[in-house]
């Protein structure tokens, strides 16, 4: 005989987003499914928002992926030369902390190979061509693409190409992996990280690559709860002093089946359901 579940309902999103924090405190993460259109992203600036909002030693303690994330990435097509094609960062989000001097580049750079085949660069003093001429120019953080390309018979390295959408938001998660990675290991610029919210990682992928990613994502996630020792041989996880705890959100049943089988560790799974803004349950 199956056992029913209690559903818990909830008149406003901060309320929801009281409840994952309050289950984080005894555990390691939450692995939330809803359908899109039930408030998923503005979950996690809830989610965010409650440390900010505190009365006393208001605090940012969540490094989040989400919509809001992705915006942080623009194209400059350079539309008068079409030649400088670009994607630039937004330098003033706590988002990039202090990359500058983490070595970025050759973070993000094997976890991108896993998934695709082109390349890229930071620039972290670019300026835009139609500002070249002006007095103190803005100085700009921006990435350029390459790629191997066979021209006039030779394999050659064509930079400042522009990448299909689908590579743009492999490249964006990729890079937000590099980051999350940073935090699980306490750098300077991300030791202020205590979770971690992802909604929705996966817009444009085909089932492979989900599968793939998910995969990959369920292995850092454990990196970020567990320390894993060998003891006479036998491999054990121990269970950190700092962790970084986890909300995972989706709409993709595939993603969310792999994530659940893959995560053999101690957190919750949730649907949340609305049918009003006033009316949530999980």
């Amino acid at each position: 005989m199956s056992v029913k579940k209690k559903i818990y309902k909830y008149k406003t999103l901060k309320n929801v987003a009281v409840r994952l924090r309050d289950d984080l405190n005894d555990l390691n993460f939450v692995l939330l499914y809803a359908h899109n259109g039930t408030g998923k992203t503005r979950l996690s600036v809830e989610f965010k928002n409650i440390s900010k909002r505190k009365k006393k030693n208001p605090e940012n303690d969540t490094l989040y992926f989400n919509a809001f994330t992705e915006d942080l990435f623009t194209w400059d097509n350079d539309l008068d030369n079409d030649e400088q094609r670009v994607l630039l960062l937004n330098k003033h989000s706590n988002f990039f902390g202090g990359i500058e001097d983490l070595d970025i580049e050759n973070k993000i750079r094997p976890i991108l190979h896993n998934y695709s085949n082109f390349n890229f660069r930071i620039d972290f003093n670019y300026i835009k061509p139609s500002e070249a001429n002006i007095p103190n120019p803005e100085i700009h953080w921006a990435v350029r693409f390459i790629r191997e390309e066979l021209v006039n018979g030779v394999t050659q390295n064509v930079e400042k190409i522009k990448v299909s959408r689908g590579e743009e938001n492999l490249f964006i998660w990729c890079f937000f992996l590099a980051i999350y990675q940073l935090a699980i290991d306490g750098a300077e610029g991300y030791d202020w990280v205590k979770y971690v919210y992802i909604d929705d990682p996966i817009s444009s992928l085909d089932e492979n690559n989900a599968i793939a990613l998910a995969c990959g994502l369920a292995t850092m996630i454990e990196s970020g709860i567990y320390n894993e020792i060998e003891d006479a041989g036998e491999k054990r996880k121990e269970e950190k002093e700092r962790k970084v705890k986890v909300v995972l959100s989706t709409h993709h049943s595939l993603f969310f089946n792999v994530m659940y089988n893959e995560l053999k560790m101690k957190g919750k799974t949730y649907f949340l359901h609305s049918n009003s803004p006033q009316n949530y349950s999980l």
